[in-house]
């Protein structure tokens, strides 16, 4: 400490070298290579010159000379600052500081108070100011030199990433909103994204500067979409040629302060660097009382990108094949939450399947015989070494039930998606009651006689309805396939088949607050092609229920999805978590089947097909013609039935857009005691608000 308190004597007040704390320099200008100031040349005046070794390049500054880094004896790092310079201009015999009030400083911890001032919305103190520009920058143009020479070496080494889809361009050019994080509970943040907003302030690369090294910026959120944000350099105003977007999760992005806590410097960007005089008092005046990211953000970013699914963990996940069993698999990959499943029995690991971790489709193991759902045995009796049953807490949880009482029967007749075609709302059938709540459905008209494409739904899932749901909600229900009583009516179907309406009061209604809006863009799974993540729109809303297009194809591919479905992701997801996404599709690089005239289709025959989505060239499909299909396209063999119940055999019907919109709502009250006596209420379609209105059918008693 004598060192320190003889050599602040000696040194006079304009040779200490300043930086504020807000990590910037006192003024663009001493990053120019024109611009001199006279007190840094007065400054330099009185330096002594170190000795330099020959084999050192000489770097001269405005008077100042420093030897070229080599990364070892030439650096030295502040203690206090974090400050990288020349350590032969750092302050003190043992090179520990590099002016003297950050050794001051050091033993004072004035730093922490400054930092804890600024996060307060309280202007920077005289005393975090630590260094002199033109010394500084002198260090910072060496550092800077060796920094260029690394990099220019590792770029043969470094891998080009894949080009990834412009959001922000599609965003502007399209004038589009971007559903907002919070919208989506499964995904990294979806809790905690709390009052990011726009109008928030953070600090950023600054990309519009000379500079060879890393300097940074403070930036204004113009526009939010999902993850990613339309970003303004502070100074700009108006002017948006440097606006830029950014995923704000990634780590380049850091809340106002982060520079000055961890030494990095703030420079203005040069297409503004003559706007202001005093740089210092420009960012005090705009950034007291802005909101910033919390200081944690970086933090809980890294928390919520962690999953507790593991390689080689095994779970019992639907058979894409035949939808009423279940069969062993294995996580083989975890990209965001997303599991590439692999059936035990794939020899080659081709055997997959791609789901979200709280998707419906898996289980743990036990799960399929707790219930009575039909299950796959593995004749694989060697277990690959490192497998582990997935814990059931991993699992989503359902709503316990009660079916003691008032349940669901089977026979009892509803509306459903149907799996294969998620495009449509058909009627369908319970054809058997599981344990726990579970249904077995099979769709009107289109089912095996062995139930092989019969699909398992909760009794509170969002994918079931009573009878009269589209009636009432304007959404175009799909008949029994050869039923040819057009249009379809509901109280003439349920008379001629002598079934009964399962009742309204067993169904799931409630509509959470969800936030989605009409025309909301979000990258959203191809349900019929589980592995690929597509950049969507919202098209409509109704209650709970979301009407998923896929930009670039037909309406005829669209997709019913429930509001909290794991398979919806905001804008940026794909970046964040490093899966492909893939872009809106044109009219050229659509694969288009051979035979397929333009005209338009006529009504044909029931051949077992559901409708597949055309795929762009270089997808891989999962399907060719043939026969009937299930999510991965393969033909299906019929595996042992259930016993014998129900309903006989449904009689065929046309294809499964042939179906036509009712003409008015149904006011049905028919005085016969062959059904059940019901009523419909007026409904109101694409629901807006996030109310649960009176959309379902009033059963009277």
């Amino acid at each position: 400490m004598e060192d320190t308190r003889d050599l602040a004597e000696r040194t006079p007040r304009s040779e200490r070298k300043r930086r504020d704390s807000f990590g910037m320099f006192d003024g663009y200008d001493s990053c120019s290579e024109e611009s001199t100031s006279s007190s840094s040349s007065e400054d330099s005046e009185d330096e002594v010159v170190p000795s330099i070794p020959a084999s050192l390049p000489i770097i001269k500054n405005n008077g100042q000379v420093y030897t070229y880094p080599d990364g070892k004896a030439g650096m030295a790092t502040c203690e206090m600052c974090g400050m990288v310079g020349v350590r032969d201009a750092f302050y003190s015999k043992t090179k520990r500081f590099c002016s003297v009030s950050c050794s001051r400083s050091y033993s004072s911890n004035s730093k922490k108070a400054s930092i804890l001032a600024r996060l307060q919305g309280k202007p920077p103190t005289k005393k975090a100011k630590v260094l002199q520009k033109q010394p500084l920058m002198a260090k910072l143009a060496a550092y800077a030199q060796y920094q260029a020479s690394q990099q220019n070496q590792a770029k043969s080494k470094a891998v080009v990433p894949v080009e990834s889809f412009d959001w922000g361009r599609y965003i502007c050019s399209n004038n589009t909103v971007g559903a907002p994080v919070s919208c989506f509970k499964h995904v990294p943040m979806g809790t905690c994204w709390g009052d990011i907003e726009e109008g928030m302030r953070v600090e950023v690369l600054n990309s519009d500067t000379n500079l060879s090294t890393k300097v940074y910026w403070i930036a204004g959120i113009i526009k939010l979409a999902g993850f990613k944000a339309l970003l303004r350099y502070e100074g700009f105003d108006n002017d948006s040629s440097k606006d830029f977007w950014c995923n704000l999760c990634v780590p380049e992005v850091h809340p106002v302060g982060w520079c000055a806590s961890s030494g990095k410097p703030l420079v203005p960007p040069k297409t503004i660097q003559h706007k202001y005089s005093n740089w210092k008092a420009f960012l005090v005046k705009r950034l007291t009382g802005v909101k910033t990211l919390p200081p944690d953000f970086a933090a809980k970013v890294h928390e919520n990108m962690q999953f507790p699914f593991k390689k080689l963990m095994r779970v019992e996940v639907v058979d894409k094949n035949h939808l009423c069993r279940t069969r062993v698999a294995l996580v083989e990959q975890v990209i965001g939450g997303r599991l590439r499943l692999v059936y035990e029995e794939s020899q080659d690991g081709s055997d997959d399947f791609w789901c979200h971790m709280f998707s419906p489709l898996i289980h743990n193991i036990g799960w399929s015989r707790s219930i009575g759902h039909r299950f796959k045995r593995s004749d694989i009796t060697k277990k690959i070494e490192g497998q582990s049953d997935a814990p059931a807490q991993l699992f989503q949880k359902v709503r316990d039930v009660d079916q003691s009482g008032d349940w669901f029967k089977d026979g009892m007749k509803l509306e459903a998606i149907d799996p294969l075609n998620l495009s449509a709302i058909c009627v369908a059938t319970v054809r058997k009651v599981l344990a726990d709540g579970y249904l077995m459905i099979g769709i009107d008209g289109s089912e095996a006689v062995d139930g092989s494409d019969w699909f398992c739904y909760h009794g509170t899932s969002p994918s079931i309805f009573p009878v009269g749901f589209c009636e009432i909600n304007s959404i175009e229900l799909t008949p029994p396939r050869g039923y040819t009583k057009l249009p379809f009516k509901w109280f003439d179907y349920l008379r001629e088949t002598g079934s009964i309406a399962a009742p309204v009061r067993l169904f799931n209604k409630d509509v959470p607050n969800h936030g989605f809006r009409q025309g909301m863009k979000l990258e959203a799974v191809d349900l019929m092609e589980p592995r690929l993540v597509c950049v969507a729109t919202v098209t409509r809303i109704v209650h709970r229920l979301l009407r998923i297009h896929f930009d670039g194809w037909e309406d005829e591919y669209d997709q019913w999805v429930d509001c909290e479905s794991p398979d919806l992701y905001p804008v940026g997801w794909c970046q964040l978590t490093g899966y492909q996404l893939q872009p809106p599709a044109t009219q050229s690089n659509r694969e288009m089947p051979p035979s397929v005239p333009k005209q338009k289709k006529k009504a044909q025959q029931y051949k077992g097909q559901k409708k597949k989505r055309k795929i762009p060239v270089g997808r891989r499909p999962f399907s060719q013609a043939g026969r009937r299909r299930s999510f991965s396209g393969d033909e299906e063999q019929s595996p042992p039935p259930y016993p014998a119940q129900g309903p006989a055999r449904p009689r065929p019907r046309t294809h499964l857009h042939q179906a036509h919109k009712p003409e008015s709502l149904l006011r049905l009250k028919e005085e016969t005691s062959e059904v059940d006596e019901f009523t419909f209420s007026q409904g109101v379609s694409d629901q807006e608000s996030n109310g649960s209105g009176s959309y379902y059918i009033k059963q009277e008693p």
